[in-house]
């Protein structure tokens, strides 16, 4: 390209622009949508639950039972549910059946770190049957379980 044909291309590309030229530009639009997520801590973690009464028990007594619970996380507290609790005996021929035991739960929340809060309240009775004999249960430990869900 000689001297000439470069003034004469540059003077061309000046009178496009100052005649009105313009230049192009071009975008794209979209749409979209997201969603993150992360996992909490599994919380309180798990409490050890007790039930604590007084021996003693004979056909047609009752036993005040005091449930508590221990929570060992060093993190969180934790709130006890609704409390189950059953009956067994360490002895053949004495009954589970025999004896009853309630659960009133409190709904208490077990501080981190504490042992022996109180969570509920109940009876434990030894029910007096009138047609089993019921001496298979004389010297038994009996024993109450406790759940919470």
């Amino acid at each position: 390209m000689t001297k000439k044909h470069k003034v004469l291309a540059a003077a061309g590309a000046l009178a496009l622009i100052a005649g009105g030229g313009s230049a192009a530009y071009a975008y794209w639009t979209t749409t979209g949508s997201g969603s993150g997520s992360a996992t909490n801590s599994a919380g309180g973690g798990t409490v050890t639950l007790h039930a604590n009464f007084t021996g003693g028990l004979v056909p047609g007594s009752s036993k005040v039972v005091t449930y508590t619970a221990d929570n060992p996380s060093t993190t969180t507290s934790t709130q006890v549910g609704e409390l189950t609790a059953s009956v067994g005996t360490d002895k053949a021929g004495c009954l589970p059946e025999w004896f009853d035991v309630t659960a009133v739960t409190s709904h208490t929340t077990v501080a981190k770190g504490d042992v022996g809060t109180v969570v509920g309240s109940g009876t434990l009775t030894f029910k007096d049957s009138a047609t089993d004999n019921q001496d298979a249960c004389k010297g038994a430990v009996v024993t109450v379980s406790v759940g919470s869900v």
